[in-house]
């Protein structure tokens, strides 16, 4: 047996996960169908980064065996196998959801299902609202194909006049314009009846209108998608700036290399030869028949014209104990340590302490990385607020995060006119850390101030990802994160940190330590156990590290939400190791790292996930934590996690999903943790 799970395929169990909320009966309704918003979005980044990368390996003629554990050109076929079931399933989901709506009398209707009274409407939305925001491309007037956006969905029409016999087909593109009018389009309705209509099909009932100038009578559309490999290519050429470099990297991508190729089956065979052709699409590319309505990521954000029910309660965030926002927190955070858990706890904590050091007189310098930022990000304003107060602001941010290229960018040309000092990272490095630093003129000398998280300071993914954010006046910690600073702007040298563990130089080796003493300890018929929560653990060598801690004795438990390469329970190998995923409400997010350390915990948080990139190719930072109620209060969420009952999957052999029901106290995660934080408000009253 080969003792790791393909990356490849074990992402796709992730995803069949996130499809098994679609399904849960006890799921709300509208939030099942948006499920099936985020399969579809998270299967478009599978094929535009993973399988984009291994049918690179494949074109190249490489066997990618030893990478992959089977050749390049087997796993594709693997992966099709696998999509094109998860596909058939999906729509055989989602049409039974809309069903459901239909038992509530809300009605999602095509251009076939049109009333006498909802045409006026439907025609006037259209003219006044979408046909100024139509491109329509007439395929037989045109020398070149165009580069088709893999971010949008097209109609590919075969237009005809009544005479068969005398005149050939027509054919055209239309992009379907979501990003301007979203997906769905809300029929006003007089009765208790309520009526939705996509907006593909809003366009299809005016086929008429838009081609009013051709005199022609039948037409048939089918819809088209197709998406390109997102790999960045970004040159040597040291004339331009970096911010150029990405810019130019960003326009290549949109006429890069198509992966996938998904259609309408009632497209007419020699329509789609064409379209494949004139594409450039070929037998190395993921091609498949599929519904009518492609890009399902759009359900992410499907109105719901029903009652609260239908969707998950919105919550409250709830304070941190202690730590009021009605005083200056940066005089809180010299007394002791604080820790905020999104989003369970308000993220305005973070940015009313950058606020609060951006109007401080005695603040001098603000320091901080930015990997993903918010589109309005108060984030940022409050940096350009600290420099305009004469603050030093220095932020790292990180061009070459995907997918958000050129949200960043946008950012950083803001910030750089403001006069906030920029720095883009580490060449050969992309820097995931999530740190701060604010230094303080206090007497005669300076003090430090900042926050270590495991997630991005971005308060809109803050309100569904996981994720926590320690605040800290512990100047041997923030030295460590002030040396950072130093090694971005000489890489060459590589620092000797005293407290923090961080990338590319010293997670791997010193995880293998702990580990290694975690061993040692069971050999000596000490406690020993290991307890990890992440995002992803795919490392070869670690995943080698953690069969052998197992095989001493080693108690290993892990929270992995995503891929997953290690296999759990095999005897001789893994007995001692259990692995769980909880796919819920919200996001799974942070990296906690637990060790035994023979009763003397070891607490960390980090950025850094058990990935070969994270170890070995980022700059990611892990945090101890020193404060024994922060310890615990981490600790205790960890358990919360752990006993769930209700959204866990457990991980075998098997690979099944197979959620674990006990018949103990139900436990769900992110229900039963909002409860822990409210009973401490209670205790603190």
């Amino acid at each position: 047996m080969v003792p790791y799970v393909n990356r490849e395929k074990s992402w796709l169990l992730f995803n069949d996960r996130v499809m098994q909320e679609a399904e849960d009966e006890s799921v709300p309704l509208v939030e099942r169908i948006r499920f099936l918003g985020i399969f579809s979005n998270n299967l478009d980044e599978f094929f535009r980064v993973r399988y984009a990368y291994v049918r690179r390996i494949s074109l190249a003629g490489k066997s990618g065996k030893k990478e992959f554990g089977m050749p390049a050109s087997e796993l594709l076929d693997d992966i099709t196998t696998t999509v094109l079931k998860q596909h058939d399933k999906v729509q055989k989901l989602l049409d039974k959801l809309i069903y459901k709506l239909r038992d509530e009398d809300i009605y999602v209707i095509d251009e076939k299902n049109v009333t006498d009274d909802q045409v006026e409407f439907i025609r006037d939305y259209f003219i006044e609202k979408v046909a100024p925001s139509l491109m329509t491309i007439m395929l037989d007037q045109i020398d070149r194909f165009p580069n088709l956006k893999d971010e949008a969905i097209y109609l590919a029409i075969e237009m005809q006049k009544k005479n068969l016999d005398k005149e050939k087909l027509k054919y055209s593109l239309i992009e379907i314009p979501t990003h301007k009018h979203g997906r769905f389009i809300v029929i006003p309705s007089d009765g208790k009846e309520q009526y939705i209509m996509l907006l593909d099909d809003l366009i299809r009932f005016n086929m008429d209108y838009i081609f009013r100038f051709f005199d022609y009578h039948q037409f048939k559309a089918a819809t088209i998608k197709i998406t390109r490999d997102a790999e960045l290519d970004i040159d040597n050429d040291i004339s331009r700036s970096f911010i150029d470099k990405v810019s130019r990297s960003l326009k290549k991508r949109v006429s890069s290399e198509a992966v996938r190729l998904i259609y309408e089956d009632r497209i007419s065979e020699n329509f789609l030869n064409r379209l494949k052709k004139l594409m450039g699409v070929d037998r190395f590319d993921n091609i498949a028949p599929g519904g009518r309505y492609h890009n399902k990521k759009d359900y992410m954000k499907f109105p719901n014209l029903g009652p609260a029910e239908w969707e998950y309660e919105k919550v409250n965030n709830l304070p941190i104990v202690g730590f009021d926002l009605s005083k200056s927190l940066i005089d809180q955070v010299k007394i002791k340590d604080y820790l905020l858990y999104t989003p369970y706890h308000n993220f305005s904590y973070l940015i009313s302490f950058l606020k609060e050091a951006a109007l401080d007189p005695k603040v001098q310098s603000i320091k901080i990385t930015l990997y993903r930022v918010a589109d309005d990000s108060r984030v940022v304003n409050a940096l350009i607020n600290a420099a305009r107060n004469g603050k030093k602001v220095i932020v790292q941010i990180e061009l070459r995060a995907r997918f958000d290229e050129a949200a960043n960018i946008f950012w950083a040309e803001k910030m750089k006119t403001e006069g906030i000092e920029l720095i883009f990272g580490v060449k050969g490095l992309k820097v995931h850390s999530k740190i701060c630093i604010i230094e303080r003129k206090e007497a005669s000398e300076f003090v430090r101030y900042g926050f270590i998280s495991t997630g991005n300071f971005n308060e809109s993914t803050a309100k569904v990802y996981t994720d926590y954010t320690l605040f800290t006046s512990n100047q041997l910690l923030l030295k460590d994160v002030d040396m950072i600073f130093d090694f971005f702007n000489a890489n060459y040298r590589i620092n000797k940190y005293k407290h923090l563990i961080v990338s590319p130089h010293f997670t791997r080796k010193e995880f293998e330590r702990m580990i290694n003493n975690e061993i040692a300890i069971a050999k000596n018929d000490g406690e020993a156990y290991i307890h990890m929560r992440m995002n992803s653990l795919v490392d070869v060598r670690i995943i080698d590290k953690l069969y052998e801690a197992s095989s001493a004795g080693v108690k290993i438990r892990l929270i992995v939400r995503g891929i997953c390469s290690l296999i759990p329970g095999v005897k001789g190998l893994s007995e001692n190791i259990e692995v769980i995923s909880v796919v819920d409400k919200f996001l799974e997010h942070p990296r906690v790292y637990i060790f035994g350390n023979g009763g003397r915990e070891k607490v960390f948080i980090s950025s850094a996930d058990l990935m070969t990139r994270n170890l070995d190719h980022r700059v990611e930072v892990t945090c101890p934590i020193l404060d024994k109620n922060i310890q615990r209060e981490i600790r205790d969420t960890f358990d919360i996690i752990w006993n769930d009952n209700t959204k866990a999957r457990v991980f075998s052999e098997k690979s099944s999903n197979k959620y674990r029901k006990t018949s103990d106290k139900k436990v769900r995660t992110h229900f039963t943790t909002f409860e822990y934080y409210k009973d401490k408000i209670g205790k603190d009253n």
